[in-house]
């Protein structure tokens, strides 16, 4: 069985078929799956839906795109709504210098706040970062050095050094449908050599469908495609793979009470 680290099943694509989604799912062997926060203040949506769905969880942050829009929210906030029993993570919040939507400087305090619930809490902080390698390995380094946090790096599309930064602050990388894509090649590269016990893999649905539904709407039924490619990058079985990556999981998220 296969579990999808991280999907938007709040978004209109699937919100409006959550019952189908979750048959799709369940006929492809994905049997549980995390719907993650971008907006604190609309965390009863994300909790309403895992509190329908036995096996959905989610998480509560704001997406680093959002930074701006919820600068009112403090850690205390996070670390009060987080104790929802069906809140497994903290964010999902980080860096984004692609489309740089939010100030870099909110991205940032944004960041450290989450950082700092995650340390509170014990939950993983769900991590947002694209073309901010820099930047976001320092914060990672500097965070770290004034006490240990857990979190991952999700839908790898960084560099070689920033996985190994965060392997290094014991961090996990989770693997999304872009790792299917033909001009993903250094991605591949990372996930070759991301230890067994600490790699995922997410779909990020409704976002980045995987081959051989690129364009399409993307759901968490199709989190097997990724777990296939992985697979054969990394040059094992996809039961194995399915076995790695949900004892990783249950690991990480451990609030979910499946290790």
């Amino acid at each position: 069985m296969l579990i999808d680290s991280h999907c938007h099943l709040d978004f209109e694509a699937m919100a409006a078929d959550l019952d189908g989604v979750m048959a799709r799912a369940a006929a492809a062997g994905v049997s549980g799956m995390v719907t993650i926060s971008t907006h604190v203040e609309k965390f009863s949506t994300y909790a309403g839906i895992a509190e329908r769905f036995p096996n959905v969880w989610c998480s509560v942050g704001t997406h680093p795109h959002h930074a701006d829009e919820e600068l009112h929210i403090q850690t205390d906030d996070l670390v009060r709504l987080s104790v929802h029993p069906r809140c497994v993570a903290i964010g999902e919040a980080g860096l984004d210098y692609f489309y740089d939507n939010a100030p870099r400087e909110a991205q940032a305090t944004g960041l450290r706040r989450h950082i700092a619930a995650a340390r509170i809490t014990g939950l993983p902080l769900v991590i947002h970062s694209r073309k901010c390698d820099d930047d976001m390995a320092a914060i990672l380094r500097e965070e770290t050095g004034q006490g240990a946090f857990p979190f991952l790096l999700h839908c790898f599309t960084a560099s070689a050094d920033l996985a190994r930064t965060a392997l290094e602050l014991g961090g996990y990388i989770s693997f999304s449908g872009i790792i299917t894509f033909r001009n993903a090649e250094e991605i591949r590269e990372v996930a070759k050599f991301v230890p067994a016990d600490r790699y995922l893999v997410e779909t990020d649905a409704p976002y980045l469908a995987p081959i051989p539904h690129r364009g399409q709407s993307n759901e968490p039924s199709f989190v097997r495609h990724t777990a296939e490619k992985l697979a054969e990058v990394r040059g094992i079985t996809l039961e194995q793979l399915a076995s790695e990556t949900t004892r990783n999981f249950a690991r990480l998220f451990a609030k979910t009470g499946l290790a």
